[in-house]
């Protein structure tokens, strides 16, 4: 899924980014998956608000510096990779994880904001 032959889903123009906001012992993670940015927190609005900055600022250094789409396109660490599909599989998740929220985040390559 990963190599330098494929098309990418993310540009600097467009795309999206997986999102998963979630509690693990007393800590709160946000992690964007395709940028494998991941925020911690001990509330998880604020580690969701926290992310959505973290992002915005990625695409924005991405663009300032015309980045390759590799930089928007990474591929996931292994463990947030399993959580993502697991939730979208509706499946089990670990027990020692509270998942608050799961979404793609768009706002940071558009001109508007909308969160993960």
């Amino acid at each position: 899924m990963y190599n330098k032959n494929m098309k990418y889903k993310n540009t600097l123009n467009k795309g999206s980014v997986r999102c998963i906001i979630f509690k693990e012992a007393d800590t709160w993670y946000g992690v964007a998956l395709e940028f494998n940015i991941v925020e911690e927190g001990q509330d998880p609005l604020a580690v969701m608000a926290s992310l959505d900055q973290a992002i915005k600022g990625y695409v924005e250094t991405a663009r300032k510096y015309k980045m390759r789409p590799f930089a928007l396109n990474q591929k996931p660490d292994k463990e947030y990779q399993q959580l993502w599909r697991a939730l979208q599989e509706h499946k089990k998740i670990p027990s020692e994880k509270e998942v608050y929220h799961f979404g793609y985040n768009t706002g940071a390559f558009s001109r508007t904001v909308v969160s993960c």
